[in-house]
């Protein structure tokens, strides 16, 4: 759902980017509050996996085809604040290295698709979460139930900037059927890869997932006529290897399907695309700005062979993306850390 430049008029386009501007502020403030010693190093992976997984489009109905958007995932996996910063830190490597996605439009696209998806999938998911059973099968339910919203949602709330800064006459009626229409077929595909990688998550370190934290309580001992929570043994102590392990895994993954699957993903144009050549929206795209960029179109110029590029385009995404997702949640918990040190009164004598 990456809208392109000449899609929104720049009016409006200056309000979404102002906006865009102050999530990212006000997500950057409360990322402090959920970068822990767990969540920092997960973020900068999660950035990278969902770049690699939106390259993979599965096809959702004749000629047309969709990718995962990842709010979900993110505000489940790492907190909401740090997931409007993962997603946005894909936006931004997608729009600048491979000319996916306007940079005039990208305040749209992070409102969109960062702000929409996350803030609607993860209040959706903690309501679930509250009703049902406190038990890993009811995150991962919820995860799926959260995920497959926020994808029609974003679609709803796209419908309704274009009905505001839309730079062609459409039926907008007929725009929005086909947007939300299309936009819930891609939002099952959505909702499968959000639950499953919570759920893979969750069988091997349940406390690496932000939405999963408090599921269990802990056990409870008798002392004195007094219930007192009980020490956790060793098995329950997840160790450091066990967490380079999971990061590892992570990693792994993101290159393999950003370097060897995305070459066998659908080619037909996505939801957006889609409807935009059906619906008369596109008749104003303009060119990328960064259109002539060696890594456009997610190939590296000079590469002839179609799988060699674009395995080496993901590769190198992936690469950039995780590098600068985890200097950016560094600084974030440095400065939590910095913050934390310094409300700590000093010693008396």
């Amino acid at each position: 759902m990456h809208v392109p430049d000449g899609f929104i008029d720049l009016p409006v386009s200056a309000a979404t980017g102002a906006v865009a501007a102050a999530a990212v502020a006000v997500s950057l403030r409360g990322a402090r509050r959920e970068l822990d010693e767990r969540t920092a190093p997960l973020a900068g992976l999660v950035a990278a996996f969902i770049f690699a997984v939106q390259m993979l489009n599965f096809p959702v109905a004749a000629g047309t085809s969709g990718h995962l958007l990842g709010g979900a995932l993110a505000a489940i996996l790492v907190g909401p604040y740090t997931g409007v910063l993962c997603v946005s830190v894909v936006l931004l490597m997608q729009g600048i290295l491979f000319a996916d996605g306007g940079l005039t439009a990208l305040g749209v696209n992070i409102t969109d698709m960062a702000v929409v998806t996350t803030a609607v999938a993860y209040v959706l998911f903690r309501a679930l979460v509250t009703v049902l059973p406190r038990t890993r099968r009811s995150v991962t339910v919820a995860s799926f139930a959260a995920a497959l919203v926020s994808v029609p949602a974003a679609a709803l709330a796209f419908t309704g900037l274009y009905a505001i800064g839309g730079t062609s006459d459409v039926p907008l009626g007929k725009t929005l059927t086909a947007m939300v229409g299309v936009h819930l077929l891609i939002g099952i595909g959505e909702a499968a890869i959000t639950a499953l990688t919570v759920g893979a998550v969750i069988a091997v370190r349940p406390d690496l997932v932000y939405g999963a934290r408090g599921l269990t309580a802990p056990l409870k001992l008798r002392v004195g006529g007094e219930l007192v929570d009980a020490a956790p043994t060793a098995a329950e102590v997840p160790s450091p290897r066990s967490s380079r392990t999971v990061w590892a895994a992570g990693l792994v993954t993101a290159l393999v399907l950003a370097g060897f699957v995305s070459f066998y993903a659908s080619a037909d144009p996505d939801g957006l695309e889609k409807v935009a050549a059906d619906q008369g929206i596109d008749r104003k795209t303009e060119e990328h700005h960064t259109a002539d960029s060696p890594l456009a179109d997610y190939g590296v110029s000079d590469v002839s062979d179609a799988r060699i590029s674009g395995g080496l385009a993901g590769v190198i995404g992936v690469g950039a993306t995780i590098a600068v997702g985890s200097g950016v949640f560094w600084a974030v918990r440095r400065r939590r850390t910095a913050a934390g040190a310094a409300s700590v009164p000093p010693e008396t004598a």
